[in-house]
């Protein structure tokens, strides 16, 4: 019994090797064949499956280019469903979930491809199921609603296409993780809000295309994407700065958007550029004639757009060129010749003010003093042109220039704020506050930028205005056409290394810049001038209001050290929380300027566009010209008595308050400055006495009203 119970074993163990493998796997054939035909049967039988019944062997069947079923080794590894290309929505019975619930169960699947199919509701989350994805493409159909974060677990996945749809919300930031992605394509959809940054470090895409959204905000740096070929962004509301990209990129189409800056420098060396479409933008500045010679350009088109110089016959363009639209900006010049000799390309250059050697052109070309005032509103201005009054004080000859070359110009600065300052302020007009009608949400690339910009930067720039770019006409209605008593100075250095420096110095205790303008030549869109703005101070000088010489009001006790407080926040902000730091010895009461609140601000530190160089911490502190104290009385604390205080605050003054603030002041006086405070001493000091007047006039009342308080009538 032994021998025989044993040999039975063996001859088990030798079946199950032998036919237990082959039962299974017509067993998953058989599930496989069962979730196709469910598919047929949820899709409501479309013409395009009407060869699927229960004899097709699926894995073995004739393709089509509407429907393909491949298979590895007896799975299911593809499936494609292609109909029609204006497939109806499917009934109101369908579900989707129904669907990709069955859907899932091709569990190996790697591509799926469902276009046309009328498939509408929701993008389940459960297609992160789907886990050996590498390709999914669901074009054409109706699904709506947000992108489900999903997706992104989907880590294998190549090329995700959702295009002609009507999903809505934001692009979910995971997407920008997954890794091995070549192909970005969700056009045709209603996406909306920012770009998420994660798109940079997709550092395999070579297609992205998002165009015909409501996608608005910068566009990522996209440079550390060195395999993007196709990059696809029309109909949007991105802006205003053009997407930067590396020289491999083969195709950029972001026509009809709000990119309003010029062209980078870096397009004239994109050799292998093919396709240009930056029309119906507001893009301005020279327009680069060298992209027209691009080696591999065959279209190019920049209509309506605010682009300015002049053209030449004798422009070189690539023999290759088949479309160039150049028309409806302010171009001047002759037509090159290149661009006519050929009757085989498509060349559209109405509307600007060309000189034509054809009659009939002329009638669709503007006078060149069109192209003139046009050029005048975005900032481009004829040489020798003289705009207002301003231009009669011979205050500028321009900026310095990168690509003139050799032409040193002068940057102009200019402070759309009042100064008071005496007699004059009677005799010129104040000039008109512009009108801040940029975005609050714009924020500089310096401010998230960590190696410019701390925390502290940030938290202070709360409440300033943002930084943005000015016409010119803007600025001559601002400062009645130009009046000299609107400038605040001129410097002779050259504009291009500070010009982001100065956009970033910006918190709520100093004279911010609310942004710049820059005048252009019209001939050849050269640089003449540069313009800073900065925001409107309306109550004077802090000296003003503390010598009593605005009709003999002054600040109570309390204010005068919020002031100090202010301009010490404002000096630690600028020796810690930019690069360079600032460091100034220079600092005067007649520095400090008060806003409508009464909020001090400092006007002065050291602009690199209104000095000679940025001065090094030399023998004094901040402090040493701003109380002006006598160094005998204020060295020696143990002097301090109340005579030494303004007499029409005496009253309102603690002496403990008095005591601190008189302290810490001399200790900046002294001669060692190892023993001079930091201006973190000095803010704690001055914030204790802040603390300590308060709780004084809460103690012992006040001895006149808070109106009083807040400006003392002498």
């Amino acid at each position: 019994m032994a021998k025989i119970s044993c040999s039975w074993q063996s001859v088990v163990v030798l079946l199950a090797v032998l036919f237990v493998p082959n039962l299974g796997s017509d067993s998953y054939n058989a599930s496989q064949e069962q979730t196709l035909l469910r598919i047929q049967h949820l899709l409501y039988y479309p013409l395009v499956l009407s060869s699927w019944n229960n004899a097709t062997d699926f894995c073995n069947t004739s393709q089509s280019s509407s429907v393909t079923v491949v298979c590895y080794e007896n799975v299911v590894t593809q499936l494609h469903i292609i109909d029609s290309d204006e497939s109806p929505r499917l009934p109101d019975d369908f579900s989707i979930d129904s669907f990709f619930t069955t859907l899932v169960r091709l569990s190996g699947l790697k591509v799926l491809t469902l276009v046309s199919l009328g498939l509408w509701g929701r993008l389940p989350a459960k297609i992160s199921y789907l886990s050996s994805l590498e390709i999914l493409n669901v074009t054409s159909n109706h699904f709506e609603g947000e992108i489900p974060p999903e997706i992104a677990t989907l880590t294998d996945l190549q090329s995700l296409v959702l295009d002609d749809n009507k999903f809505t919300g934001w692009i979910p930031n995971p997407v920008g993780f997954l890794s091995r992605l070549s192909v970005l394509s969700m056009k045709n959809n209603s996406l909306n809000g920012l770009l998420p940054d994660s798109l940079g470090s997709l550092v395999d895409l070579r297609v992205l295309v998002l165009s015909h959204n409501n996608l608005s905000g910068q566009v990522p740096d996209l440079r550390s994407l060195t395999n993007l070929q196709v990059l696809e962004l029309e109909d949007n509301s991105l802006g205003p700065q053009f997407p930067r990209v590396t020289d491999r990129i083969i195709s950029i189409v972001v026509r009809k958007n709000r990119f309003a800056s010029g062209l980078p420098e870096e397009v004239r060396s994109f050799y292998q550029l093919r396709r240009l479409d930056i029309a119906l933008n507001r893009l301005v500045g020279p327009f680069p004639t060298s992209i027209l010679s691009l080696p591999s350009m065959t279209h190019l088109d920049i209509e309506g757009n605010k682009f300015t110089g002049m053209l030449f016959e004798d422009l070189a363009c690539n023999p290759e060129l088949e479309f160039v639209d150049l028309s409806a900006n302010l171009l001047t010049g002759r037509l090159p010749s290149c661009l006519v000799s050929s009757k085989a390309r498509n060349v559209v250059y109405d509307q600007n003010c060309l000189t034509t050697n054809n009659g009939d052109d002329v009638k669709s070309q503007k006078p060149i003093s069109f192209c003139s005032n046009e050029a005048l509103a975005v900032g481009v201005i004829p040489r020798n042109h003289k705009t207002g009054k301003g231009s009669k004080t011979a205050l500028a000859v321009g900026i310095t220039g990168g690509i003139i070359g050799g032409i040193v110009l002068v940057g102009i600065a200019f402070l759309v704020f009042r100064r008071v300052h005496g007699k004059e302020t009677g005799k010129t007009p104040a000039p008109r506050i512009i009108a801040e009608n940029a975005s609050g949400s714009y924020t500089s690339k310096l401010l998230s930028d960590a190696r410019y910009v701390t925390r502290v930067m940030k938290l202070g720039t709360l409440g300033v205005p943002a930084y943005r770019a000015f016409s010119l006409e803007e600025l001559e209605e601002a400062t009645n056409s130009f009046d000299t008593s609107a400038f605040m100075g001129k410097g002779t250095q050259t504009f291009t290394h500070h010009i982001e420096l100065i956009s970033k110095l910006r918190h709520q205790h100093l004279v911010s810049a609310l942004g710049h303008c820059f005048e252009f030549y019209l001939d050849d869109s050269s640089v003449s001038r540069l313009f800073l703005v900065f925001e409107y101070i309306p109550n004077g000088t802090l000296r003003d209001w503390i010598s009593g010489q605005n009709s003999g009001k002054t600040l109570s006790w309390s204010q005068r050290i919020a002031a100090a407080i202010g301009i010490v926040k404002g000096i630690q902000f600028l020796h810690t929380s930019v690069v360079p730091w600032f460091f100034s010895s220079n600092l005067k009461i007649t520095d400090v300027l008060l806003d409508q609140n009464f909020i001090a601000k400092i006007s002065s530190y050291n602009l690199p566009l209104l000095v000679g160089n940025i001065e090094k911490d030399g023998d004094r502190g901040y402090f040493s010209r701003f109380k002006e104290p006598n160094r005998t009385s204020v060295g020696h604390p143990e002097k301090i008595n109340v005579d030494m205080v303004d007499p029409r605050v005496q009253n309102a003054c603690s002496d403990q308050s008095l005591k601190t603030t008189t302290e810490i002041c001399s200790r900046c006086l002294l001669d060692d400055p190892a023993e001079r405070p930091s201006v973190e001493d000095m803010l704690w000091n001055l914030q204790f006495a802040a603390q300590v007047q308060e709780s004084w006039h809460s103690s012992e009342g006040s001895p006149v009203s808070s109106a009083q308080l807040a400006i003392t009538q002498q």
